[in-house]
């Protein structure tokens, strides 16, 4: 429904600007934007948090992780979870314009190209074509079906080169022109492209030297891909960063009259408050730094926007007014949350324990058993289902253990105690010990769960330790802790957050002080050895289900990358201890990231992978285990063996690196596109529509799979192309297409893929444009990147390979 009375949305952005004055529109480029009240401007705010589920504005329906949906492989699921999250974006918008924006900052379409990076878990694959596809597909849900209104203004980000929290905002990534062209633009192209995502979000980081921020891509590149308008918004606070920690320019007028000029169009600058970016804004006037007319352009983007929203439309035109709180975790939204996790499950390895069969002793150990963990950019659960419960349901005798070691803490002759009452309170030493389980998070960070309350220990804002705290959270994890030895054998206790030891006051308080000399060295009494009462558990059951992996607030998170691949130390220590006391034990890894699992793959009968679940995270794994649904998921990133397969974390040369599973020229632990089925399948006949083409013609290439199994099964049926000649280094494989598909058993039927070979070209650095040079390219069609079933090859008549006027670099800088 619209009034199709309405002019074009080009001459209505055309009255307004003729009717807004200079300071009104400066106003309008805030990211909270100022009302209008005399053209009926309605206040707009940017940027709401849509990356897997309404983030931040209460309860909402928490999908998994974006990481964990592209495992699907599924885009019409992904495009089912952008709808079901834009929905609930409309409703809370509806209840609470002001608060709630329409502009969506989802999805995230940087490229994962080091595990390492400590958002891993919100970008979807390594294989830049992968990530524009399942991203447009997201985008697209978000936005909705309408032709004329946005339900949503989806904003891909963050525009360029962002794949490391290690000094992100002074680090810059050095992009050779290969590597700009052929890896990192296209996910961003795909989605604008597609009028899928209408606007973009630029980066911390500088590339090539320069901030992305005033990047000439920007215009160069970004905007050139999409049918309208792109507006473009700041990270947050980081335009402040050109002229602040960047020192790119002397002083913030600069900074903020560049960024306009570059093309940011919305600053995000000093949370609600405009009036620092508005009087930056106008002194630039005054300056001469800007005109009116850099102002103009802006504005157009930012009420281009808000128009195709219906913003100023009246409200009986609005297709989207019936969309009410009664969408918001709704039965289709949590069925469809439930079939989301299910599909995003990952089978790694499984030597014939799985699927479980009915009525078996299950013991399900480790940190992850029973509970739900949230990342920075979930929604607020409103309920979860742990892996525990999702199991209890199901099995008639189901055991649990953290395998989290119980101590309690000496000073002297007094040990720590707290409240167990619900609210804690703050901890101090005296004659009853309190007990607290450690949970190891790795690179020895550990969190303390106050045993009598269930409440994790951290700090306040006083100092005071206090055993208040659901878990790790928040922008500041104030709940992590590292116990440093003495030689004395006790510990001193480090708060990661402020830096501080922790010591015991005048009034037996347990606070944090800044001089390390002033600190208390705790000893530890182990009250209960978690790994040994895991491995007690799984001695008695039929089977053991260990799970294990991140917590997402923690170690690999915004602001904080990596360091390794390694699991914990203390969890792969009770993983251990429980197969050594029963080897019929599933390893379950729920992760914001792969892990170097090499001792898991040798060892143990079955392993899977899961990114964080969200609600239904539980139930969707009991029912892949139980064998009620078929591990239908597939990586989207290559799993290393070892941290020493990776380059250097700053080294975004993939090409000259050998990086990614395009370059990776190693044996991965699990390559791209790896996972397993409880069914097996057959591959045969090999065919293509044609064998020799000119380019820009598009080849079919058919095969048939047959499920020659007893039960029916997923198979996510893989092409890829590698040119067999060329006069630069060409990737070893690449993805060019795939189909996820269902057989019943004894079922065989035709695939058909599509090879488009206009996008069998790489960037020409002399040229200045893409070629396709003329060659013959093998076709791969299989299970993953290196599981290849079937081979063939097509001729493409394309540029000829000429030899190069100069020798071309191996690595992206030609």
């Amino acid at each position: 429904m619209t009034d199709r009375t309405m002019p074009p949305i080009r001459d209505r952005v055309d009255d307004l600007l003729t009717r807004l004055t200079l300071p009104e529109k400066i106003g309008l480029l805030h990211q909270w934007q100022a009302p209008v009240p005399r053209l009926g401007l309605p206040g707009f705010r940017t940027g709401t948090e849509a990356l897997h589920g309404v983030a931040w504005l209460g309860p909402a329906t928490v999908f998994p992780q974006a990481v964990g949906l592209a495992s699907s492989w599924n885009p019409d699921l992904v495009r089912a979870v952008g709808d079901a999250v834009g929905a609930e974006v409309r409703a809370k918008h509806h209840a609470d314009p002001q608060r709630v924006g329409l502009n969506v900052w989802a999805p995230v379409v940087n490229p994962l190209r080091d595990p390492r990076w400590g958002r891993n878990e919100e970008g979807w694959s390594e294989d830049p074509w992968l990530t524009g596809r399942l991203a447009t597909a997201y985008a697209e849900g978000l936005r909705g079906g309408h032709p004329q209104r946005l339900r949503t203004a989806p904003t891909v980000k963050h525009f360029l080169g962002y794949n490391n929290e290690t000094d992100r905002a002074t680090t810059s990534s050095d992009l050779p022109p290969r590597v700009l062209h052929e890896y990192e633009l296209p996910a961003f192209r795909a989605p604008l492209a597609a009028d899928a995502a209408v606007a973009a979000m630029a980066a911390y980081n500088l590339v090539d030297g320069v901030p992305a921020h005033l990047s000439p891509l920007i215009d160069a590149e970004l905007r050139r891909w999409a049918p309208g308008e792109v507006l473009v918004v700041g990270d947050a606070g980081a335009v402040s960063n050109i002229a602040g920690v960047q020192g790119h320019l002397p002083d913030h007028v600069e900074g903020f009259a560049a960024a306009l000029r570059a093309g940011i169009d919305s600053f995000t600058e000093d949370d609600a408050d405009s009036a620092p970016t508005r009087r930056y804004l106008t002194e630039a006037l005054n300056r001469g730094l800007i005109t009116e007319s850099d102002v103009d352009r802006a504005v157009r983007r930012v009420l281009t926007v808000r128009l195709r929203l219906g913003d100023l439309d009246p409200p009986h035109t609005d297709p989207y007014a019936a969309t009410g709180p009664e969408v918001i975790d709704c039965p289709a939204h949590r069925d469809l949350a439930r079939s989301a996790a299910r599909q995003s499950v990952v089978l790694l390895r499984n030597r014939g324990l799985l699927p479980l069969t009915p009525g078996l002793r299950i013991a399900v150990l480790g940190p992850l058993a029973d509970t739900v963990h949230t990342d920075w950019y979930s929604g607020t659960l409103p309920y979860a289902i742990s892996t525990v419960q999702g199991l209890a349901q199901r099995l008639p005798t189901v055991t649990t253990h953290a395998g989290a070691d119980r101590i309690t803490l000496r000073v002297g002759d007094r040990y720590v105690q707290c409240s167990d009452e619900a609210g804690g309170g703050p901890l101090s030493v005296g004659v009853d010990p309190a007990s607290f389980d450690v949970f190891d998070w790795g690179r020895d960070t550990i969190a303390l769960r106050a045993v009598g309350n269930g409440r994790h220990v951290g700090v306040d804002d006083d100092g005071a330790l206090v055993n208040d705290r659901p878990g790790p959270g928040g922008w500041v994890v104030r709940e992590t802790f590292q116990f440093d030895p003495l030689p004395d054998g006790t510990v001193l206790l480090r708060h990661l957050a402020t830096d501080r030891y922790v010591t015991v006051d005048e009034h037996g308080r347990l606070r944090v002080d800044d001089d390390r000399r002033a600190a208390t060295g705790f000893g530890i009494d182990v009250v209960c050895d978690g790994a040994a009462q895991a491995a007690e558990l799984a001695a008695a059951a039929d089977v053991a289900v260990v799970t294990l992996g991140n917590h997402p607030m923690v170690n690999g998170r915004e602001t904080e990358d990596r360091r390794d691949l390694a699991l914990p130390a203390r969890q792969e220590a009770m993983l251990r201890a429980v197969h050594a006391a029963n080897p019929r034990t599933v390893l379950v890894v729920t992760s914001s990231y792969p892990y170097a699992l090499g001792w898991a793959q040798r060892q143990l009968p079955a392993v899977l992978w899961s990114a964080h679940g969200g609600q239904e995270h539980g139930r969707a794994l009991a029912e892949v285990l139980l064998g009620d649904v078929d591990p239908g998921g597939r990586l989207t990133q290559t799993w290393y063996a070892d941290t020493a397969e990776l380059p250097d974390l700053l080294d975004y040369d993939v090409i000259g690196a050998d990086s990614t599973y395009l370059y990776y020229r190693g044996e991965p632990l699990y390559p791209f596109g790896h996972g397993l089925s409880y069914a097996e399948f057959d591959y045969r006949d090999l065919r293509l529509s044609a064998t020799s083409v000119t380019v820009g013609e598009d080849v079919e290439v058919s095969v048939d799979v047959t499920n020659t199994s007893d039960r029916p099964g997923v198979e996510v049926v893989q092409l890829y192309t590698r040119q067999r000649r060329s006069r630069v280094k060409q990737p070893l494989r690449q993805l060019r297409d795939f189909a996820r598909i269902v057989l019943a058993p004894g079922e065989r039927r035709t695939v058909t893929l599509r090879l488009h070979t206009a996008e069998l070209s790489w960037w020409d650095a002399d040229a200045g444009s893409f070629v396709v040079e003329d060659a013959t390219h093998t076709v791969l069609v299989g299970r993953s990147a290196t599981d290849v079933r079937l081979v063939g090859a097509v001729a493409v008549r394309g540029e000829p390979l000429a030899r190069p006027t100069r020798p071309h670099a191996t690595s992206g800088v030609r």
